[in-house]
C-alpha cells in the first residue's frame, strides 16, 4: 500500500513551494495554492518517521467537506479538489494569528487553570470549574507563531491591535468569523452527536481585499471533539471523556516514552500499529462527515495526483 511521504512536482505555472509538517504548498503564478495533504503524522512538533495509510486523504476530505458547509456563513479559499489528497484554491495573505476558540475547559486552557490563572488571552475564566466542564459562552484565545516558527504563542486582542498584528477592523471581522464557524461546526457536531470542543480558524487577505477562511477547519488534527453520549454523566462522576482527535496518539506516544523531549526515542511503529492508526482515521472521518469513506485507489499514487492537478490546471482552473 503506497503512502505520501515528500512531493516533488513541477507543476503548469508553479513559482514555489512550502512545505509544512503534513502538507506541501506549491504557489501556482501568485495567483492560486495546490495543497497537497501527505500521509505524514506529526506530534509534538515532530514528524513519524512511517507514514500513515489514507490519513492525507482524510484530512483533505474532512476539510473540503467543512469547507463546502461553512462557505454561505463565512467566504473560504477553496475552488476545487481535483484528487482525493488535493485542494486548490485563492492564494491569500495569511494573518499572523490563529484563531483559537473554546467551548469547553480542555487541553492547555485547562492546564493554566489547573496552575491558577484564571485569564487566558486577556479573556477570563470562572471560577469553579472542572477539566472539561463547558464554558458559559465560548471563549476566543488566539495564539500567534514565535520567531522560530515551532511553537504557538498565547496572544490577547488587545495585544494583537496596538502591536499591530492585525488592524482592529480586520480583527473584529476575524472574531466575528470564528464565532459563526464555531457554532456552525458545533451544529454539524450535534448531528453527530459529537460535541465541538475547540478549534482553530486561520485566515488571509485575497489580494481583491476579501478576508477569507484558509487551510484546514474541523479536522481531527486541528479540533478536540467528545463523544455526546454520557458527556455529563462522565463529568459528574469525575472521569475522562470520550475524545475524538489524534489524542490517541499522543497518548501512545506518551505510553511510550516519547513527548517531543530531546534525548527521547519515537517508539518503533509496527505495521499493525500503523493499520490501527489508519483505521482510528477513518472512524474519525465517518463520525465527523457521516459518511462512509472511500479508499482511493493508492496504486502509483504521485501519477496520480500530478495528473490530476496538471489536467486541473492547464483546463484553466
Amino acid at each position: 500500500m503506497e503512502t505520501i511521504n515528500n512531493t516533488d512536482f513541477n507543476f503548469p505555472g508553479q513559482k514555489e513551494v512550502y512545505k509544512g509538517k503534513v502538507r506541501e504548498v506549491y504557489n501556482i503564478e501568485d495567483e492560486l495554492l495546490v495543497m497537497i495533504a501527505s500521509d505524514r503524522l506529526s506530534a509534538f512538533d515532530v514528524i513519524m518517521p512511517k507514514q500513515i495509510p489514507f490519513k492525507g486523504q482524510i484530512l483533505n476530505q474532512i476539510a473540503s467537506y467543512m469547507l463546502n458547509a461553512t462557505k454561505d456563513i463565512v467566504p473560504n479559499w477553496l475552488l476545487a479538489c481535483p484528487d482525493p489528497n488535493v485542494a486548490v484554491g485563492y492564494l491569500a495573505k495569511p494573518f499572523k494569528v490563529e484563531m483559537v476558540i473554546r467551548g469547553y475547559l480542555s487541553g492547555h486552557a485547562w492546564r493554566e487553570y489547573r496552575d491558577g490563572k484564571r485569564m487566558l488571552c486577556g479573556v477570563a475564566m470562572p471560577d469553579g470549574m472542572k477539566e472539561n466542564d463547558k464554558f458559559p459562552e465560548p471563549i476566543i484565545t488566539p495564539s500567534t507563531k514565535a520567531d522560530n516558527g515551532l511553537h504557538d504563542e498565547d496572544i490577547s486582542r488587545e495585544d494583537i491591535i496596538s502591536k499591530g498584528i492585525v488592524n482592529e477592523e480586520d480583527y473584529l471581522i476575524l472574531e466575528d468569523y470564528t464565532r459563526k464557524l464555531f457554532q456552525r461546526g458545533t451544529e454539524i457536531a450535534d448531528q453527530r452527536d459529537l460535541l465541538l470542543v475547540d478549534t482553530k480558524y486561520e485566515f488571509g487577505k485575497t489580494k481583491t481585499g476579501e478576508i477569507v477562511l484558509i487551510d484546514e477547519i474541523h479536522t481531527p488534527d486541528s479540533s478536540r471533539y467528545f463523544y455526546k453520549d454520557g458527556y455529563q454523566e462522565r463529568q459528574d462522576r469525575g472521569e475522562s471523556q470520550k475524545q475524538l482527535s489524534k489524542e490517541f496518539v499522543r497518548q501512545w506516544l506518551i505510553e511510550n516514552g516519547f513527548q517531543g523531549l530531546e534525548g527521547q526515542k519515537i517508539p518503533e511503529m509496527t505495521e499493525e500499529k500503523i493499520l490501527e492508526i489508519s483505521n482510528r482515521y477513518i472512524e474519525l472521518y465517518e463520525n465527523i462527515t457521516g459518511e462512509d469513506f472511500v479508499k482511493a485507489d493508492t496504486k502509483n499514487i504521485l501519477d496520480r495526483i500530478e495528473k490530476n492537478v496538471s489536467d486541473y490546471l492547464r483546463a484553466g482552473a
